[in-house]
Parts: structure tokens; sequence; C-alpha cells
């Protein structure tokens, strides 16, 4: 099993930036992605941003050129900088561990999930 805790949520107005954490403790040597999902109110959840443990990312089109995500193997931690924040961006982040490879958790969302942080964008 994997736990992961994330941080950093809260609420920004249009145009300003958060930066979430998202620590992994566990069975951390079987992790291959991690990644960040968010749902918004009366949204299904979706796959925003994305790292592989080769380094690869995935970013949803929405969010391309305003989100970085990374990790810090030496922390287990992966950082999603969001800047340029909209209110589109309102949601809950969740931070998405999986053993499989991307592309399986663009359609099917699976393996171990952090407890949710808001993340709330004024206009």
């Amino acid at each position: 099993q994997v736990q992961l805790v994330e941080s950093g949520g809260g609420l920004v107005q249009a145009g300003g930036s958060l930066r979430l954490s998202c620590a992994a403790s566990g069975m951390i040597f079987s992790i291959n992605v991690m990644g960040w999902y968010r749902q918004g109110p009366g949204k299904q959840r979706e796959l925003v941003a994305a790292i592989t443990s080769g380094g690869s990312t995935y970013y949803v089109e929405s969010v391309k050129g305003r989100f970085t995500i990374s990790r810090d193997n030496a922390k287990n931690t992966v950082y999603l900088q969001m800047n340029s924040l909209k209110p589109e961006d309102t949601a809950v982040y969740y931070c998405n561990a999986d053993r499989r490879p991307l592309v399986a958790g663009l359609t099917d969302p699976r393996g171990s999930w952090g407890q949710g942080i808001q993340v709330t964008v004024s206009s």
C-alpha cells in the first residue's frame, strides 16, 4: 500500500498561483506514475498532470503552459505548481500513485489516492 498526503490548497484570486505537494510513503518502490486529478462541481474526475518514474510528463490541454508537475525522488514528493489560475480550475485536487503505464490512468483511474484538497479560484 502507498499512503499519500497532500498539502498546499486554498483560496486564490484569478491570475494567482498555488503549489500543491503530495508526500508518498509505504510501498513507494511500486509507483510508476504520480499524478494529480481534479473534480469540479458537477464534473467528472479528470487527470490534470502526471509524471512517470522516468520523468515523462502529461498535461491536460486546459492547463498546458500554466501548470508544472515535478517530483523529488529523495523526498518521495510530487509537486504541482499552478500559475495563472482561472475560476474554472476550482476543484478538489487528488494526488494519485499508480503502478501502471501513464496511458492507463487517462481513462481508468486506479491506484492509491490522497484525501483530496480544495483549490478555489475567485474571479
